[in-house]
């Protein structure tokens, strides 16, 4: 199968984004404070409904949407559109989208050098993962890798952060896979991405060092074929 993944940095968004936005989308735009992180909201919507609406030959505003959280009913769950998968992720500088036909999971994260890497991982690793953790040369960069599998995984499922240690997936310095999942029988194919750049096959078998990590999760037994695309206006 077929997935697609689209990067924005966040000084892409533009005011006039906003009218494409339904009456939840404006509350929830509106609601947060800090202008980074409404920009980075903005792009996420936008990324979808231009996207979508470009494959469906409809106006950005006219692509039906669906977010209705499947534990309280209310509209702050993972985005959903009539016979396609989404997964949308922000963090720092960079906005990303993931369409395929299987549930599909992006998660992109920032490496932050000042993290109490330790007590965040207590929370959220395995007892492996722990153990490797402890002689990573880089502990932020080894922990993101990991955070960015296991949300990955997650999101591409539904399921909150509440399950990571449910997760367990290979050490930061092997290719992505999960060695273990409780709860979860059904298949599951797990990437590293570049962030930011077009996909060519050296990137995806070696992703380019820098401040942000990303990775893919594809609820299919077959490995997806990857597009990485950069969204222009």
């Amino acid at each position: 199968m077929n997935v697609e993944v689209w990067w924005a940095r966040i000084d892409q968004a533009r005011p006039e984004f906003g009218t494409d936005l339904d009456a939840i989308e404006q509350q929830r735009y509106t609601a947060y404070r800090r202008d980074e992180d409404k920009a980075r909201f903005l792009l996420g919507v936008t990324l979808v409904r231009r996207l979508l609406g470009a494959r469906m030959s409809l106006p950005p505003a006219s692509v039906v949407l669906d977010r209705t959280c499947r534990d309280c009913g209310k509209p702050h769950g993972k985005v959903r559109a009539e016979g396609i998968e989404l997964s949308v992720s922000h963090s720092g500088d960079w906005v990303g989208l993931a369409i395929g036909t299987a549930p599909v999971g992006l998660d992109v994260e920032q490496i932050d050098p000042k993290l109490d890497v330790d007590g965040v991982a207590r929370m959220s690793l395995a007892p492996e993962e722990l153990a490797e953790l402890a002689g990573a040369a880089d502990k932020p960069r080894a922990f993101a890798r990991y955070w960015t599998r296991k949300e990955a995984l997650l999101k591409a499922t539904g399921d909150g952060i509440a399950g990571l240690q449910s997760v367990v997936v290979s050490a930061p310095d092997q290719p992505g896979a999960v060695v273990r999942w409780e709860g979860h029988d059904g298949p599951a194919c797990l990437l590293d991405l570049p962030v930011g750049r077009p996909s060519d096959p050296d990137h995806l078998m070696h992703p380019p060092v820098g401040d942000h990590l990303a990775a893919l999760a594809v609820l299919t037994a077959e490995p997806p074929v990857v597009r990485v695309n950069q969204f222009r206006i």
